[in-house]
């Protein structure tokens, strides 16, 4: 996003709260119950489509049960309609809860990308490329988990 356009949002709303409002401008996709669907004005492809609650949170745990489930339903529906227009069921999903994960709009988002064949995205790999790929470790695979399940 545009500097001075994070800027103005910090201090009047977030800018998918302006979009919810009508104050700013969307293009459409898709819209149902506690969701809305919109195309990114920076897509990384064609069709490349953002869902979000239509209740403004920041990270993914402060939405409800229900609201999570309707999000959901909302990128179902989009990856539906993508899908029939691209020809494809192939799709890049991703959720940039919270600053330090990339999260550009302090308001829960979901990107949804078509995927088709040739189109120069990448793998999760990609986003991390200096990390080092090297057999599992399951030994300290195994601890961590144990570690996670006991700190739940």
């Amino acid at each position: 996003m545009k500097k001075g356009i994070a800027r103005f949002h910090e201090c009047m709303g977030t800018l998918f709260a302006s979009i919810l409002s009508g104050e700013v401008p969307s293009h459409r996709v898709a819209s149902g119950e506690g969701w809305y669907a919109f195309l990114d004005i920076f897509p990384r492809r064609s069709g490349h489509t953002l869902v979000i609650p239509t209740r403004s949170v920041q990270r993914l745990a402060e939405l409800t049960r229900g609201e999570r489930s309707s999000l959901m339903d909302g990128v179902n529906e989009v990856q539906t309609i993508l899908g029939a227009y691209f020809g494809t069921e192939d799709f890049t999903i991703c959720v940039h809860d919270g600053p330090l994960a990339g999260q550009e709009v302090p308001h829960v988002h979901v990107h949804v990308l078509p995927r088709t064949a040739g189109d120069q995205g990448g793998t999760l790999v990609s986003m991390w490329p200096s990390t080092e790929t090297a057999p599992p470790d399951h030994e300290a695979l195994s601890v961590l988990a144990q570690l996670l399940q006991e700190a739940s």
